[in-house]
Formats: structure tokens, C-alpha cells, sequence
């Protein structure tokens, strides 16, 4: 099947011709017609096999012009890279066509954004929160939105994400189409999706959580930070071919940790990214990391939604996440456009029972590796890994109340006042004596 099989209208044709796209993928293929006959899809591939064209191609094919500046097509995305990225690949679709699209997100000043919405426009692409503060202000109409996108809807049905996109349902046309995508769809997302559309078509190219064929996993075994840090840097010292490697840590402070090990021995060649980050310090870091610049850059679980970079030789997970489906998105990096790839683990002892979830999650086992010779092994641990040592409530030395003495007190003898008033008639009789009397002696 090509391109031309899909009765596509002349500009979008004129860009695909442009970016030298000729065959669909499978995801493609399978959900264009479903789309077009106005279905409501969940549509599950894994990452890497081109979803954003399979929900773009057919809701722009099924765009008509209109007067309005409100938008048509509501995308939502869970990260600032996936808004930027969409709205790239949408814009190079509509090189021939009068669309107009914009993306909004956090972290930068909502003027902006709110200049481009009032503009107009007709496909929008955001994240939750701003796009619902846009909602909120009154400045993002939404009566005219004909299809709502919800792409990585696994993370987007996620506690972080799961009120927001409640507020922004409430807001948009009860009749419209909703199409939902992810490399992963967990039993307890699909029940989450019944609330948002009652009938919908499920479409998978591969079995949720399947990995592409063409990435080779491995794994070694490293005890702690420091041991997976020097087999880190051994790795990237004895494979040339290690030229651009994406390396993901569990948490922000261990990226942050991991990037001051490694940046005083690949000075200018490594960045860190995670959501602390500010908006052009990340997108300065993906930048340099794409043309070549940076060799490797450590991130985040949540940059893995969004972080697409051509060409990306090597996945090294530094730590495994507990939520057993980012492995899926963390190692979709590489091995993307029919390309070869290569993903290594660093697994501690603890570990290794989310290692088996994963690969019960696979169907299929990670190949363990020996540990080079001459890696150094050290048992020394970094403040991170130490545990916080709790201390009863019972056994914390509680200072033994003291009474601090009644709320009024006597006062001092100099401020001691005799009262010395005298009534009328004391007076009067003092200074005539007998002479006087009262009114009522009278």
C-alpha cells in the first residue's frame, strides 16, 4: 500500500512528496479508514512506527475551511517536547494547505500564547494545564472542536494529568471524535478511556508493551550508583560507536547526581534534562543532543513521552522506573524508521523483580552480560542511596512542660498607686468642720 491509496487531497499529497514519504506504516494503514468513517479509535503501536502521521494525516484530510477563528482539532500531549514536535510535523503536512497551528504549554509567559489563540487557528496542540488555563480565562473557545487527540494517553490518564483532563472534557462538544494513542494501553487505562467514550474501534500493530524488533537489549548487573557510573564510563570509553546515547534515570536528583559524575571527564559533550528544567534550557539541550554536539544526555521518565531524536545509537536505562511500561517508551528511542538500535540496563540486586515484570510485560528475557574485568566495583554509596534512618515518635527527647506562672502578676512597689480620692462631702467637711452639713441632714 501507498500514500496514494488513501485519497488524500492535493496539498497533503504535494507534502508527503516533499518528505520522501511513500508507504505508511502499519498503525497508519490500519487506522486511516477507521478515522475517516468518523470512529472513535484507541489505536496502540509501538514507539517509533509513526502514530502522530496516523492521526494527523486523516483528521487534516477530513479539515474544511471555515470563518472561524476557534480551532477544529484539540491535541493533547503530556510533555512541552511532544507539543513542539507535533506541531512540527503538523505544520510540514500543511505546507500547501491554509491550516493554521499553534502549541501552548507551561513554563513560559501565557501572553504569548494567549496573542496566538485570540489570532485564531485550527488545530491546537498543548499540554493539560495550559490549555485549560486558556479555557479558564475565556480565551480558548472550544464550541467549534471537532476532534480531540489524546496522545501517550497512558500518561495522560495518570494521576498527574487525570483532573486536569476532566476539567477540559466539560468544556468541549459532548459530539465530537476522540482519538487515543500510546505504545503501552494497561487494563486500568482502558477502563479509564470507557468514561470518555462509550463505543470505540481498538487497533494495535503489535501487542501492548511489545518492543521493536530491530532494538537488541542487554543488561548488566551493578550493585549502586557508583559502580553503574563507572561501568558507564568504561562503556563509553571502550565503544566508539556508543556516538549518541540517551540515558534515563529515575528521578530528577539522581539525573542531576549521574550528569556532575560524568561532566567533569565529557566536558561539552553531556547534558542533563528533567522537568526542573527551565523551557529553553531543555529545548537548548534536545537541540545539541540532535546535531551532534552533546554525545549523551541523562533524562527523566517523563522526557521519554517526547523526546524525539533521529538517530539515536544507544538507550542505557541507569536505573529501571517501577512503572514497568516506561521501560517501552524509554527504549523506543532508539531503533526508530527501520533502524537499528541497541538498549543496556544497569540492574541492582533490588532491582530484579521489576526486571522479570518487565519481561513478563515483553514475552520475552533481557540478555544478561558479564561484567567487564576491569570495572571497579565499590560498595561506597552516595547520600541518595543512604537510607533515612526513622526514629520512633516515643524515643525523641521531649523537653518536660514548665509552667511559666499566672497571666497577671503583681505589680512592683514603685508602680504601686494608693488610691487617695476623697468624696465631696469628706471634703467639705474637712475644711468647714461643723459648720457644714448635707442636703440630706437638711
Amino acid at each position: 500500500m501507498t500514500f496514494d491509496d488513501f485519497n488524500l487531497n492535493k496539498g497533503l499529497v504535494n507534502a508527503l512528496s516533499d518528505l520522501g514519504l511513500k508507504n505508511p506504516t502499519a498503525i497508519q494503514q490500519k487506522t486511516f479508514k477507521p478515522i475517516m468513517a468518523g470512529n472513535d479509535i484507541v489505536g496502540v503501536a509501538q514507539t517509533g512506527t509513526g502514530k502522530t502521521y496516523a492521526y494527523l494525516l486523516p483528521t487534516i484530510r477530513m479539515w474544511q475551511f471555515t470563518k472561524s477563528p476557534m480551532p477544529q482539532i484539540l491535541i493533547m500531549v503530556p510533555t512541552r517536547e511532544l507539543v513542539s514536535q507535533v506541531v512540527v510535523e503538523a505544520k510540514k503536512l500543511t505546507t500547501y494547505m491554509n491550516i493554521v497551528t499553534i502549541g501552548v504549554y507551561g513554563g513560559t509567559n501565557i501572553k504569548t500564547h494567549i496573542a496566538e489563540v485570540m489570532a485564531g487557528c485550527d488545530i491546537i496542540v498543548g499540554t493539560p494545564g495550559r490549555l485549560l488555563d486558556l479555557m479558564l480565562k475565556g480565551v480558548l473557545k472550544t464550541k467549534g472542536i471537532k476532534k480531540l487527540i489524546i496522545d501517550e494517553v497512558d500518561e495522560m490518564l495518570n494521576l498527574g494529568f487525570r483532573t486536569q483532563l476532566n476539567n477540559i472534557i466539560e468544556y468541549i462538544p459532548i459530539k465530537r471524535q476522540n482519538l487515543m494513542f500510546s505504545a503501552t494501553m494497561p487494563a486500568e487505562v482502558e477502563k479509564l478511556i470507557k468514561v470518555y467514550t462509550d463505543y470505540y474501534e481498538k487497533i494495535e500493530t503489535a501487542p501492548s508493551g511489545a518492543p521493536l524488533e530491530n532494538i537488541e537489549q542487554y543488561a548488566y548487573k551493578a550493585k549502586n550508583f557508583n559502580t553503574k557510573a563507572n561501568l558507564l564510563q568504561l562503556l563509553l570509553e571502550e565503544n566508539q560507536d556508543m556516538s549518541k546515547v540517551l540515558i534515563f534515570a529515575s528521578t530528577k536528583k539522581l539525573a542531576d547526581a549521574l550528569y556532575e559524575r560524568m561532566q567533569p571527564h565529557y566536558p561539552e559533550q553531556c547534558g542533563v534534562i528533567h522537568s526542573s528544567k527551565s523551557q529553553n534550557n531543555r529545548f537548548n539541550t534536545v537541540r545539541e543532543f540532535e546535531d551532534g554536539t552533546y554525545r549523551f544526555i541523562i533524562a527523566t521518565d517523563i522526557i521519554a513521552r517526547g523526546l524525539d531524536v533521529s538517530n539515536v545509537t544507544h538507550v542505557i536505562n541507569f536505573g529501571l522506573s517501577e512503572n514497568i511500561e516506561n521501560y517501552i517508551h524509554r527504549i523506543g528511542r532508539t531503533g526508530r524508521a527501520e533502524k537499528k538500535g541497541i538498549a543496556i540496563s544497569f540492574i541492582a540486586e533490588e532491582e530484579m523483580e521489576i526486571q522479570k515484570s518487565i519481561e513478563a510485560l515483553m514475552n520475552m528475557e533481557i540478555k544478561m552480560l558479564q561484567q567487564p574485568e576491569n570495572l571497579e566495583i565499590t560498595d561506597e554509596l552516595i547520600q541518595l542511596e543512604i537510607p533515612v534512618e526513622h526514629v520512633p515518635f516515643n524515643n525523641l527527647k521531649i523537653k518536660k512542660f514548665k509552667p511559666s506562672g499566672p497571666a497577671f502578676h503583681e505589680k512592683k512597689a514603685k508602680n504601686q498607686k494608693e488610691n487617695n480620692k476623697i468624696d465631696y462631702e469628706s471634703k467639705m467637711k474637712k475644711k468647714y468642720k461643723k459648720q457644714y452639713r448635707s442636703k440630706k441632714s437638711r
